[in-house]
This record gives C-alpha cells, structure tokens and sequence, in this order.
C-alpha cells in the first residue's frame, strides 16, 4: 500500500536531527541512505537515458568500469531525429520495465542540455539546437519511463553546454537568452511530465553555483513552473552544503563520507529555522523513496525483444541526407563494403551513459544474416593511435583496390570513440584524415559510393558533392547494423530529419568565438541566435539545415489553413495542413511550423520551430496534420516586464518540410492587452513613445502642432509621417525644442506630463 503524505509526515516528526541530516548524501554512488531504526529503505539510481548501466558499490560515475549487460538503444542524437512522440514513448517504456526488472528506482535521464555548438563532446548524449523539440521529446519520454512506476532524473539543470572545465565554469548568460533558449526544454518537460527529480549542473551561472542558485532551484523551478519533486546534485556538484540545501537542492550526490551532513547539522543547531527547510527536503526525499518502494514489480526482460525495439527506435530515427537516385540498392548489386564501423560500429558514446552491451549487430552480420552478397575491406582503423603510416596506408590501397571490382561503394565512416566523449570538448569539425582521403579516391572512380555516417554530432564532409549519397545513423544503439542495412536497401523508407544544423565550416557557428576559450568564464555572447536560429536569420549557406531528411517518396504540401484569422491573448488557433505521399511507395513525413514575428518588437530569429508532427502516408493517399497555437507561441521573453511577450500585429505560420525548406504559409493577427511599461522623461527616445499606442497620438499631435511654420510643401512632400518617425526613433524628446519645432518649454513640460498619465 502506498505511502500517504500523512505518513511520510509522521516519519520526519519521529525523525532525529541526525537522522535527517544523515538523509541528505547518497550511502555510495549509486544508492541512498536507510533510517534503520524507522525502516526507512534505500532506493538505487542508475545512468543512463538511452540503456541501463547498472553498477555495484564500486562502480564509478564517468563509465570506466563495467555494468551489467543491457539492451544499448540509439542515443539522444538519433532519436531526436525521429521527430516522434511514439518513439520516445516506446524507448522510455521499455527502459521502464528493465529497471523494474533491475530494481532500480530513477534512470539519471534525460539530458536535454541545448546544443549551442557541435564542438561539445556530449552532444550525443543531447536531444538538439532547438528547445522546443527537445522539451516535447523528453516530455514524452518521462511519462513513459514513469508510467512504469519508476523516476527520472531531468539534466543537467542548467546552462552546462560544454564539457571544458564544467565543474567550476561560469556560464554567463542574459536573462532573456536563458528564458528563450536554454531553459524551455526544462520548463516543457517539468510543466508536461513531472519528473521525479531533477539533477542540477556543475557549472555556475553568472557567477553563481548552480546548486547554490535559489533564483533557478526555487523561484523558477518551484514557484513559476510548479515542479514537486526532488532536486538531486550531479556527483561532485555540490560546494557550499549548506547554502545548497536553503537555495533547493534537496540529495547530494554521491556519498560525502558525512563530511556535508555535519556542516548541516551545525547549521541547523546554530539556526533552528533552518530545520523548517530541512524537513521540507526530507519529505521530498522519503516521498521520492517510497514513490518506488510502494510500486516495486519484480520480473526480468526479454533481452531478444528488446533488442528489436532497439534496431526498431533507430530504423525509425536513420536521417537520408543525400540520395541522387541511387537508394534503395538492388541486392543482386556487384556491392564492396569499406570501413571498419560496418564489421564493428560505433553504436554509443564515452562516459555515464556507456553501456555494457550483450548484442551488438553489425552491418556486416546483417548482410550475412539477409543472404546479401558482398566483399568488404577495413580501409582504416576506428583508432589509429599507435598505428604507423604504413600500416595506415595499407588498408587505403587495400579498399581502394577493392572498390575498383565493384558497382556499388558502400563505406561505413564517423567519429571514433576518441573523438567525443563526456569529460572534453571536440577540436574540430573533421572525420579522421584518413578517412577523408579513402572516400575521396573512392569517388574519383565514377562508382556509386554511398556513406554511411557514425558519429554523435555534425561533421563536415569536403566529399559530399561527389558521392551519391550519405545517410547519417548518429550512434544508432546496438541494432544500429541491421537498421542501417533495412535502410539502404528498402525494406524501411528512412523519415528522420536533422535535430540539428550541420554547418558547412567550424567558424560558421555561432558561438566559435565565445565557446570554451577561457578557463573561468563562458560568455554567450551569441545570445537567442543559437543554431538555425542563427544560421537562418543571417540567411548563410550550411551543409544540411535544421529538419533536414529525405525519403524514398515525395509529398506535397497541398493546403494549410487556420481556424480564425485573429485571437488575443487567451485564445488559441487551430493550424491544419495537409499533405500527399506523390511517390510509389508508402513512407512517413515530418511536418514542421515555424513562427516569424512580423511586429518588429524586438530583435527576434527569422523563424522559430512551434510545432511538429510525424505521419505515416501511403502511396497516393493524403492526410491532415492539425497544431494549435497559443500566445506563448508568437512569444519572445520580455525582461522590462519579466515574462513573455507578443505584441499586437502579424505573424507569419510557416509550414516546411525543414527549416530551409518551407512549402506553405498563413497570416495571423494577434491582439494582446499586455501593456509594456514605458518610463516617461525627457531622456525617452521618440520611437519608444510612437511605438506605444497609448502614448503615439499625444506626440503626434504635440510635433504636428508645433512644426516649423515656414517649412513649404515640396519639403512635406519629400518627408513622409513614415520617414518622420524613421528619423524620430532614437531622438530623445528634449531634443523637440532644438529641431525645427516652436513650442515653448513649459508646453513641452505639459505635453510631457500627459504622456506620463497616459501610461499610468
């Protein structure tokens, strides 16, 4: 029988101060604490959000030793990329069940941490560039996990966006961008799903301990988007215990030895108000605790079904980047497979979310399984270090010589494990040297040579305009062979679309000058203009943009229509688009609508992502995708008023197949009584007054009245009210008495005054 909150209450009153002190710190690095004398159990945790790694009390937080042997399912890099809700439902389901199955109580996922560049080393453990995507996929996934009676831990909490120096670097970041790009994922999720616990970041924010920063644990995480549950540490993440635990911060993690358990219990015993917050955390924690306990359900996985699931999510999440008519293969094709990921693919990444694996399927076992023929060659190593040139070179001459009998080139390239991992930062943008080179003598040939891309984060790619094809699996889990195979030979029609912009160069992306370059501070100097926020804004040119897939079909965007014109601020409106599979053969579309804020209110993206939606169409069929929008999403975070903002005017409805890519559009006018503070004196700028409807008129009237009367008509001719305004926009209103204009100081002192009671 559950426990009620009366009985968790009774347990804190019987509770000693010691007791409760002692609560406060894991029993090791994966389990909590017992009150014995009470009966009070431990739970246990584990990483990760994309497979179980279940370790024993000597286990260790970054994935150096072993864990027990799990089901590896696609990272967070190619699930995003399936841009769907049942996707994360089914991963976050399964995983539910295996830690059931595992008694184990939170999965320490999912990391939903904004990628503001491709150069941090956990991005493929990181949904995307786009908050609003992420949000709504890990929003998903938590119900899921927690419909199985088991918690999440929803990290990292927040701004830690890069692996150098995490543990003490500062990120320092302006409201506003926090409130629009690197906090909405967090507020979806929290507002949508209700995690169990959330675990806060190691870095600081504007100079502050995020663990120590009650702005963040409490006043915006508790008070404005009503989260109830458990705020736990990153391990090693907590300075100040003490200041930690009054700012929100409810379980330190792992095991302090009691050092931190004592500096409470001296604090408490120095101010006993502070025990009112430590018993506020003991609730949390004992009702976090018996959450699981109440709800065990003993049982074990089928690791084969489990596994299919697996290939299943990734088949569903593979994203065609490339293809000029050369997919699907034909099996009976004279085919070379080059490269060592198709005999040993890299299916995951380095660090807490590391798997023990117990069947991993290449691409080389699935051909083998499918009765396929082919000849393959490793052509280079996944890790050459220590490796000499020779050696190197060998296996080049060795694929290319192979490449030369085939018809069709299939290479298997990425990242190594080296090249990304949690604890440090990627260099570059780059595949291995001698990978490029392979695939670049390769296509000299004339052949069909497509590439198949392992890796957790963009890369550039100075081949792509010379190969057929390229289909990017991201690290696709321990199914990643057979889904890759299912792909490119047709029996699945790829529907993954890019999460993320692949830039063309390094120096293209927006932070390149503000990212992990100082040893203490972060600035984001690149502000709301992360990712095709920025890239489309300033209209460059990238590799692949934002929602980028294509598929074995075409479909037309036949018709977008809205269920009313205008709506203020309470309202909403119902988008409705359809669209037609025009090909062949059945296949599944991602629709996407994008927002573009016409008022000119503030400096604000060129589009932003409000809604998507996968749909599965057959051939010639059409279907109907319905979106509603709200206020919040013509928004944009407003810091004179402290919350979200649209102004009264238009805004464009773009609806597109990616980001670069948009197929229809719709106008919607939007009227707000949201009124914007507006100091009035002599120093307000003209612009600020003609812009505000309440204040425009009086200026008007008052420069009208009081223009020069000698100007002549050719000289009101040539200058427009529109042009008058243009040039009044940044003019401090004193500045009316010197400028052509007649009125006296004390009608100017009036006229000011009444612009003050206008926006009382």
């Amino acid at each position: 029988m559950a426990h009620s909150d009366s009985q968790i209450e009774e347990l804190v009153k019987k509770m000693t101060l010691e007791e409760k002190c002692g609560l406060l710190s894991g029993l090791d690095f994966w389990h909590t604490k017992t009150v014995e004398r009470l009966g009070v159990p431990n739970i246990m945790v584990s990483d990760g959000p994309h497979g179980l790694r279940k370790q024993d009390l000597a286990g260790d937080h970054l994935g150096m030793n072993d864990s027990i042997k799990a089901v590896c399912f696609p990272a967070a890099c190619a699930t995003a990329s399936s841009f769907d809700r049942e996707v994360l439902k089914k991963l976050g389901e399964t995983l539910g069940d295996e830690c059931q199955a595992e008694d184990v109580s939170t999965i320490l996922g999912p990391a939903i941490n904004i990628k503001r560049s491709p150069l941090c080393g956990r991005n493929f453990e990181y949904v995307s560039e786009d908050p609003y995507l992420a949000g709504e996929l890990s929003a998903t996934y938590i119900n899921a996990v927690q419909s199985k009676k088991v918690g999440t831990s929803l990290k990292h909490f927040a701004l830690n966006n890069q692996e150098y120096r995490r543990l003490t670097n500062s990120s320092n970041c302006d409201e506003r961008t926090m409130r629009e790009i690197y906090l909405p994922a967090f507020e979806i999720a929290v507002k949508k799903a209700q995690p169990a616990t959330i675990m806060h970041s190691y870095n600081l924010i504007n100079g502050e301990y995020v663990g120590e920063c009650k702005w963040l644990l409490d006043q915006v995480l508790r008070q404005e988007w009503g989260f109830k549950g458990l705020v736990m540490s990153d391990w090693g993440a907590v300075s100040d215990r003490v200041r930690a635990l009054e700012a929100g911060c409810d379980l330190e993690m792992p095991a302090s030895r009691g050092v931190n358990d004592k500096k409470v219990l001296e604090a408490v015993k120095k101010n006993p108000e502070l025990e009112k917050t430590l018993d506020k955390t003991c609730r949390r924690i004992l009702r976090w605790v018996y959450d699981f306990e109440d709800n065990r359900q003993k049982g074990c996985f089928d690791f084969e079904a489990h596994h299919k699931i697996a290939r299943e999510i990734e088949e569903e999440s593979i994203v065609l980047l490339k293809n000029d008519g050369v997919l699907p293969l034909n099996e009976g094709s004279k085919i070379a497979v080059i490269g060592e990921f198709a005999e040993k693919p890299r299916f995951q990444g380095g660090g807490s979310s590391h798997i023990n694996t117990k069947n991993v399927t290449s691409a080389i076992s699935a051909l083998k399984e499918k009765g396929i023929a082919f000849d393959y060659a490793k052509g280079f190593f996944s890790e050459n270090r220590g490796k000499s040139e020779s050696e190197i070179k060998a296996l080049i001459d060795e694929a290319f010589a192979l490449a030369q009998k085939a018809e069709t080139v299939v290479v298997f390239a990425g990242l190594p494990d080296s090249f990304e991992s949690e604890g440090y930062d990627r260099k570059h943008l780059d595949l291995p040297a001698e990978q490029n080179e392979l695939i670049e003598k390769i296509a000299a040939l004339g052949k069909r040579v497509i590439v198949i891309l392992h890796n957790g984060s963009p890369v550039v790619l100075p081949w792509v305009e010379k190969v057929n094809a390229v289909v990017e699996a991201y690290l696709g889990g321990e199914a990643v062979g057979e889904a890759v195979v299912n792909v490119i030979f047709g029996k699945v029609n790829p529907s993954g679309k890019l999460a993320e912009t692949f830039p063309l160069r390094l120096e293209d992306t927006p932070s390149f000058t503000c990212f992990a370059n100082d040893k203490t501070n972060t600035n984001y100097g690149e502000g709301i203009f992360v990712g095709y926020r920025y890239y489309d804004t300033r209209k460059m040119k990238v590799l692949f943009p934002f929602g980028h897939g294509l598929s074995y079909t075409t479909f037309e965007y036949e018709s977008v229509s809205v269920s009313k014109k205008s709506f203020s601020d309470n309202e909403t409106v119902e988008v409705t688009v359809k669209v037609k599979n025009t090909g062949k053969v059945d296949g599944k579309e991602i629709v996407q609508l994008y927002v573009s804020d016409k008022t000119a209110s503030a400096s604000r993206p060129a589009k932003e992502l409000k809604g998507f939606e996968k749909v599965f169409i057959a051939a010639g069929k059409s279907a109907e995708v319905k979106f509603t929008l709200d206020k919040r999403s013509l928004a944009w975070y407003n810091t004179d008023i402290h919350d979200w903002y649209a102004a009264s005017g238009k805004y464009e409805i773009l609806i597109g197949a990616s980001s670069r890519d948009i197929r229809l559009s719709e106008t919607l006018d939007f009227t707000t009584s949201q009124k914007i503070p507006l100091e009035i004196t002599p120093d307000t700028c003209a612009g600020d007054i003609l812009r505000d409807e309440r204040t425009a008129k009086i200026l008007r009237d008052f420069t009208e009245a009081h223009s020069d009367q000698e100007e002549g008509e050719s000289s009101k001719e040539a200058i427009s009210q529109e042009m008058r305004d243009e040039m009044f926009d940044g003019l401090p209103i004193r500045n009316l008495l010197m400028m052509g204009n007649n009125a006296t100081q004390e009608e100017f002192e009036e006229m000011v005054e009444k612009l003050k009671k206008a926006v009382k």
